[in-house]
This record gives C-alpha cells, sequence and structure tokens, in this order.
C-alpha cells in the first residue's frame, strides 16, 4: 500500500457529521461491506460544506477526504462531470487523469484498479446526494 495513500486517508477534517445539510446519501459496497454517507450544505448550486462518514477502507476514506476538501466552493454542474469522470476514468482504464482533476492522482493510478469499487463509492453517494 502507498504510504501517501495513507496519508490522505488520515486528513480527517471533514469526516464530521453536518447537522444543516441540504443534500444527503449512503452508499454501500455489497462485496466488501464499505459503507459511507456524505452530507452537503449547497446554496445557490454551490457546495459550501461538505461532511462525510461511515465504516470504510482506507481507500474509500483517502477518495472521501480529497473530495471534501477539493470540492468547495464547486458548482453542482462541475461535481457531477467529476463524479461521471471517475467512473468513466475506470472503466476505460485511462492512463492519464485530466489536469483538472490531478488532485486524485494517487487513487487515479492504474495500481488501484482493483480497489476501483472502494476507490468510486464516495463518487456514488456524492452523485446521488447532489441529484436529488
Amino acid at each position: 500500500m502507498d504510504l501517501k495513500i495513507l496519508e490522505i486517508a488520515s486528513d480527517t477534517k471533514n469526516n464530521k457529521n453536518i447537522e444543516n445539510y441540504t443534500h444527503v446519501a449512503k452508499s454501500k459496497n455489497p462485496l466488501c461491506g464499505d459503507e459511507i454517507q456524505i452530507k452537503l450544505v449547497i446554496e445557490d448550486e454551490k457546495l459550501v460544506d461538505f461532511g462525510y462518514q461511515g465504516k470504510s477502507c482506507v481507500y474509500c476514506q483517502a477518495t472521501a477526504s480529497l473530495l471534501s476538501k477539493n470540492l468547495i466552493n464547486s458548482k453542482k454542474n462541475k461535481i457531477n462531470e467529476l463524479c461521471d469522470y471517475a467512473k468513466s476514468f475506470f472503466n476505460k482504464k485511462q492512463k492519464n487523469i485530466k489536469k483538472k482533476w490531478s488532485f486524485l492522482g494517487k487513487l487515479f493510478d492504474k495500481k488501484n484498479i482493483s480497489r476501483k469499487e472502494c476507490i468510486l463509492l464516495p463518487f456514488n453517494a456524492l452523485k446521488k446526494s447532489i441529484s436529488k
């Protein structure tokens, strides 16, 4: 395991419960049992707060941590675009990540393909929450 992924996952600043959320969704991986819940505060189509909680592996936690840190002040349509891109990245087995999503570079790596479902779980919950 890459120590950088452990370092990313250990940043738990946004591993929190948001009481006044406007959007919420939960996703579960039926293969391993990982669960994640994402709560968002969206005002004027812009993400202003992001909290996540769950019982999950280090890959899922690292993804949720990166998303929560890097998507604040993003518009819903940009978030939706990122969620679609994440799914296509692993399904199309792309070699290079788009520059605008480079913050996900440590996770979006061919050596992590076996952990694809773990990495995509927060994206699935995020997409579900903003689609409501």
